[in-house]
């Protein structure tokens, strides 16, 4: 009766589990379109001496993912939970993190009687930061001191979107990787194997619509997919509509409704337009990603006016997250549009 009950838990545990954790790869050789990393890092493990490393590229292209399985790989399932310390840079990013947390766990020894069969266990710990990019610039000084002071010991594995933002010190001393955009066919194949293990139906736009909106990034579009087909449910089948309504994709007509409006050359029609995406509710930023390729594909339009509008985007796009108001920032995008149209 007790077995009964714990296969029960575990099975109700394993259903409400996020597909994203539930699907994320276990082994290095599961992780997608990412084969140059993937084989260095093979490579890496058969000597079982890891270097810092830094992983950088667009989200959901498997950067964590990828040390989570090396890890899993040197020190086994159990070992892991005690040698592997993964913290989220952007949430813990002051200095005052990396001197408690980090070098608290960085300066503890490594037990030589601690092992698992099978498994290399190498006698070093693994410091995940992940969004790394976030932490101060005396927060990456202080973390650089650290790797410096704990590294045998102690490797770390620094994460983010941004290289740039990385103080050279710290890009100095680690095995630098680059992640690309996960390919169509790539994500449509991942895609495809977890629609077949959940008994997912989907018509055949479910797949392009899943690839457009996502960007590339596999987290995304698998999170989409579940919740998707928990707004269906398990007996329907899936149609593009209903991965643009969980996306908050906004409709195709209401963006070309917009680019009409401009190509009036009226400014009333302009601001009736305005006045009516207002009314919907949409947000400005997905507006503007939508109108930059039909901008981008208007052969009405020359390269110079091309330029000139995606420029005024741009500038858009950075007044929103200065708090701008979204009325007036798309009035003024438009009203710039339809002005520049009319330019020879």
């Amino acid at each position: 009766m007790i077995g009964g009950k714990a296969e029960a838990v575990d099975n109700v545990v394993t259903s409400n589990t996020p597909w994203i954790e539930k699907y994320r790869p276990k082994k290095l050789s599961d992780i997608a379109h990412q084969e140059d990393v993937v084989s260095t890092l093979a490579k890496t493990l058969e000597t079982a001496n890891l270097p810092h490393l830094l992983f950088y590229g667009p989200p959901g292209t498997g950067k964590t993912s990828t040390i989570l399985a090396v890890a899993r790989e040197l020190y086994g399932p159990k070992l892991m939970k005690k040698r592997v310390l993964e913290l989220n840079a952007s949430n813990e990013r002051g200095i005052k993190v990396v001197r408690d947390k980090i070098k608290s766990f960085a300066s503890l020894a490594v037990s030589s009687r601690e092992s698992t069969p099978g498994y290399p266990c190498p006698p070093y710990k693994i410091i995940i930061l992940d969004e790394a990019d976030s932490m101060t610039k005396d927060a990456q000084s202080a973390l650089r001191r650290t790797m410096e002071q704990y590294t045998k010991v102690t490797r770390f594995c620094i994460i983010c979107n941004y290289v740039s933002r990385i103080i050279d010190p710290i890009t100095s001393r680690c095995a630098k990787f680059r992640y690309k955009s996960l390919s169509s066919e790539a994500m449509i194949s991942r895609l495809e194997t977890i629609c077949t293990a959940e008994n997912v139906r989907i018509h055949p736009e479910v797949m392009p619509a899943l690839v457009s909106v996502s960007g590339g990034d596999m987290r995304k579009s698998i999170t989409l997919l579940q919740t998707a087909r928990r707004l269906v449910g398990p007996e329907d089948s899936l149609r593009a509509e209903h991965i643009n309504e969980v996306a908050g994709k906004i409709p195709d007509d209401a963006v070309d409704y917009l680019l009409k409006a401009c190509k009036t050359k009226s400014f009333a029609q302009i601001e009736n337009a305005t006045k009516d995406i207002a009314a919907e509710g949409y947000p400005l930023d997905q507006i503007l990603a939508q109108l930059q390729p039909l901008i981008a594909d208007d052969e009405s339009m020359t390269n110079i006016h091309k330029s000139k509008i995606c420029i005024r985007i741009a500038e858009c796009d950075l007044k929103l997250v200065e708090n701008a108001d979204e009325y007036l920032q798309l009035l003024d995008v438009l009203s710039f549009i339809s002005t520049t149209i009319l330019e020879k």
